[in-house]
C-alpha cells in the first residue's frame, strides 16, 4: 500500500509543476512587451514607443 501513495504523490507532484510551467509560459505570451518595438512589413518600417 505505501507503494501506491508514493506514485500517487508523485503523479500530484508532476501535475503541480506542469501546470506551474504551463502557467508561467502563458503570462508570458500575454505580457506586453515594455520599451521601444521596432516592425518591419509590408508598409514598412515602423517604430512605437510603449
Amino acid at each position: 500500500m505505501p507503494d501506491n501513495r508514493n506514485i500517487l504523490y508523485l503523479i500530484v507532484g508532476v501535475l503541480v509543476v506542469v501546470i506551474g510551467v504551463l502557467g508561467y509560459n502563458l503570462y508570458q505570451a500575454k505580457k506586453q512587451p515594455e520599451g521601444l518595438q521596432i516592425n518591419v512589413g509590408p508598409n514598412g518600417l515602423k517604430i512605437q514607443n510603449k
